[in-house]
């Protein structure tokens, strides 16, 4: 069975991406289209469907850790918390929220600087 861990040996981002795609560009072929028709493509596996499903996580994953990645390389350039926000389409509570979790997923701590609103005093 494969397992993303176990995919995450085989594949990059990209070749992740493209497995995954022609899976699933089979997976739909496969559905049936008109009551008289034939499907396009052979339905997929047990293994293929999940691989499918496995690559898809593997893809999340890596993705993920990308987008992390692009946070840090922000704010090392000089990027406010606000920017990097309006960058994810988020606030910048929860763009700092997030990076921080993962930093600490990743045993790493925050070193990102201090929460948007630390500097301000609630009355």
């Amino acid at each position: 069975m494969s397992t993303p861990d176990e995919l995450e040996r085989h594949h990059t981002l990209q070749t992740a991406v493209a497995r995954y795609d022609t899976l699933r560009t089979r997976d739909a072929l496969a559905s049936p289209g008109e009551e008289d028709e034939p499907p396009a493509a052979p339905p997929l596996s047990k293994e293929e469907a999940l691989e499918l499903l496995a690559l898809g996580e593997l893809i999340a994953r890596k993705a993920g850790y990308g987008r992390q990645l692009g946070v840090r390389s922000a704010r090392a350039a000089g990027a406010s918390w606000s920017q990097v926000g309006a960058a994810l389409g988020t606030s910048k509570q929860a763009a700092w929220e997030a990076h921080t979790r993962w930093l600490d997923e990743q045993g790493a701590g925050s070193d990102d600087g201090p929460a948007p609103d630390a500097d301000r005093v609630s009355a």
